[in-house]
C-alpha cells in the first residue's frame, strides 16, 4: 500500500483524561476506498479513538492525517469541509421536517448558497437534485415527503446516512450504525452501508459492537483493548487470532460461523 492509497492515517495518537490513558499510541492507515471497522470490548478506547478522528476531542499527543494533511487540531466543521462526514449513536435529524427537507438542508450546509434569505426557490434544484439522488441510495424514496419523526428507527438510521452523504464527503464515520436496531433491520442497513461504499467509492471507518456485521461487511479491522491495538488485520485473520479470542472469552466463535467471507483485502 503507498502512500497516495492512504486516506487517513494516525500516528502515536494518545488521549488522556486526567491520569486516565484513553487512548494509548495508536497508530493505523486507512485503506482508500475500503470499509475500516474498529472494535474492542468495553472500555478499549474505540468511542474516543472515534472522536479524536472527529475533531470531537483534541488529543494529548500525536497525529491526524487527512489525504496527508495534518487535521490533528482541526474543529468538526473543518473536517466537515475537508470531506469527512460523521454519524453518532443517537439520530441527529430534524424531526417536523421531511425526510426531503432534512438531506435539503444537508447538502445545502456545505454548498455555495448556504442560508442566504430570500433566494428563489429554484436557486435550490441543485441541492434538491443531489437529496434526491441520495434517499434514493438509501432506499427511502418512496419516503420522500414524510416528516422524519414518523419513519421506523430503521428508516431514520437510513436518513441519517443520506444526510451524512448529502455533501458528498469523500469518507463517512460511523458511530455504532446498528445501535438500537432490531435485529431484522440490521441486514437491510448493512446492505445499504455496503451499496454506499461500494457504488459511491467512499471510505468508510466504523465503530461497531455487532461483531456478525463487523466479520462481514469490513475489508479491515482494528482491534483495541486497554487504549492500544491489540491485533489488525482482515476479517479471517482477526477471527483466528487467540489474543483477540481471549478478550472476547469466545464472542467470535458465534459470529464467525456466520461470516460470509467479507471481502477480503
Amino acid at each position: 500500500m503507498t502512500q497516495k492509497d492512504i486516506i487517513l492515517e494516525t500516528r502515536a495518537l494518545r488521549k488522556d483524561f486526567g491520569g486516565l490513558v484513553a487512548v494509548d499510541a495508536v497508530s493505523i492507515e486507512v485503506q482508500r476506498g475500503s470499509l475500516h471497522s474498529i472494535i474492542g470490548p468495553n472500555g478499549a478506547g474505540k468511542t474516543t479513538f472515534f472522536n479524536l478522528l472527529t475533531g470531537n476531542h483534541r488529543p494529548t499527543a500525536g497525529t491526524v492525517l487527512f489525504n496527508g494533511k495534518d487535521i490533528t487540531y482541526l474543529p468538526l466543521h473543518r473536517r466537515a469541509h475537508l470531506g469527512i462526514g460523521r454519524s453518532f449513536q443517537i439520530t441527529n435529524i430534524f424531526p417536523n421536517l421531511t425526510v426531503l427537507e432534512n438531506v435539503r438542508l444537508a447538502a445545502q450546509a456545505l454548498g455555495t448558497i448556504n442560508f442566504r434569505l430570500f433566494r428563489r426557490a429554484d436557486s435550490f434544484r441543485d441541492y434538491i437534485k443531489r437529496a434526491t439522488e441520495v434517499i434514493e441510495l438509501v432506499g427511502l424514496a418512496d419516503m420522500l415527503h414524510m416528516p422524519a419523526n414518523t419513519l421506523p428507527h430503521g428508516g431514520k438510521r437510513k436518513l441519517e446516512l443520506a444526510i451524512l452523504l448529502a455533501p458528498n464527503p469523500e469518507m463517512l464515520l460511523l458511530d455504532e450504525p446498528t445501535a438500537g436496531m432490531a435485529s431484522e433491520q440490521v441486514p437491510e442497513l448493512i446492505g445499504t452501508i455496503d451499496t454506499i461504499r461500494q457504488q459511491g467509492g467512499k471510505t468508510i471507518i466504523m465503530v461497531e459492537h455487532n461483531m456478525n456485521v463487523v466479520m462481514n461487511i469490513s475489508d479491515k479491522i482494528t482491534v483495541m483493548n486497554a487504549g492500544r491495538v491489540l491485533a489488525e488485520g482482515i476479517p479471517a485473520e482477526i477471527a483466528a487470532n487467540k489474543t483477540v479470542q481471549s478478550v472476547y472469552l469466545g464472542e467470535l466463535y458465534g459470529d464467525f460461523s456466520d461470516y460470509g467471507g467479507g471481502h477480503g483485502g
